[in-house]
């Protein structure tokens, strides 16, 4: 089974993660629960937003990398609104991923990705944190780059579609999203990912 670092959204480390990993374990994977905020969350989006900009970006992303220290490179890394946009940040740093899981949000596909890396992306259709047309462009770039993306659209779900202590929960999308992860992590059992290539 997998190794998965799950990074969670602007609200901080809450319950919502914290029954993911349940979830994910029950599953037989090992989960590595980041906490980008050290202690601190939201209940919010708005306040989960502006906690995000007071702790800063550079301090976020430097307590995931400081996570990943002890983690296999080939780790799942699985990004939740927020720790989508950390993905982008490290990914380049972690070529070997057996896998990526971008839920309610995307992250930049690294210049040198290796080709045939599965990703799957599970986000609301339309989403208001992602610019109009932004998922096509996504899935083209994916594509252009060898990567072995599967896209999940939810029409009419809200943003944070999981998470039932938000006004954007859909009991329909999330049923089908974690379905969905579940097919996409057993599909990984017995890959391996070549070696990755170091940058030039």
């Amino acid at each position: 089974m997998a190794h998965i670092v799950l990074f969670h959204s602007s609200l901080g480390l809450r319950t919502i993660e914290h029954e993911a990993a349940a979830r994910l374990e029950g599953w037989g994977h090992r989960v590595t629960l980041p906490d980008l905020y050290a202690g601190r969350a939201a209940n919010s989006t708005e306040l989960g937003l502006a906690l995000m900009d007071e702790t800063g970006w550079a301090t976020i992303c430097g307590r995931a990398r400081s996570a990943l220290a002890d983690v296999p490179d080939t780790a799942v890394l699985f990004g939740v609104s927020m720790g989508a946009g950390v993905i982008g940040e490290i990914w380049p740093e972690r070529l070997a991923a057996r896998a990526i899981i971008l839920l309610h949000g995307l992250a930049t596909i690294p210049a040198h990705v290796q080709s045939a890396t599965p990703v799957a992306v599970h986000v609301a259709d339309p989403d208001p944190f992602i610019p109009h047309g932004e998922v096509e462009r996504w899935q083209a770039r994916a594509a252009a780059a060898g990567v072995l993306a599967t896209t999940a659209l939810y029409p009419g779900a809200g943003h944070f579609f999981t998470d039932p202590a938000l006004p954007d929960f859909s009991a329909a999308a999330t049923e089908a999203a974690w379905a969905g992860l579940a097919s996409f992590l057993k599909g990984l059992s017995g890959r391996v990912m070549p070696r990755a290539a170091t940058p030039p």
